[in-house]
């Protein structure tokens, strides 16, 4: 069964630029050695550049460990980690009721 989570966290101003650069280098990442994630998407708010909401698509269990445990992801906390305002990065893991689409 598929699991549908969505990661919220808050940077600092100054730490938005290093955080983008982040996820840029992170996705294509994801998206070429983890074929269990069905899709991984950054979102930036526009009415507050320093939240950031990311949500992703896996497979199913294996995939969701296999993606937390990967070194990408270690890299990945180590660029956006110093930059958090937020007390950490809120995870929070969703079942499907209904959908438009793919």
């Amino acid at each position: 069964m598929p699991i549908y989570t969505t990661a919220e966290y808050q940077v600092k101003p100054g730490g938005i630029d290093k955080v983008k650069r982040a996820i840029e280098e992170f996705v294509p990442y994801v998206q070429a050695k983890e074929p269990g994630t069905r899709m991984y998407t950054a979102w930036q708010c526009d009415d507050d550049p320093t939240k950031f909401v990311h949500f992703f698509i896996f497979e199913n269990e294996a995939a969701h460990v296999a993606h937390g445990n990967s070194e990408a992801v270690k890299k990945f906390e180590a660029a956006y980690g110093p930059e958090l305002v937020s007390k950490g990065v809120k995870f929070t893991d969703y079942r499907l009721v209904a959908s438009k689409g793919p």
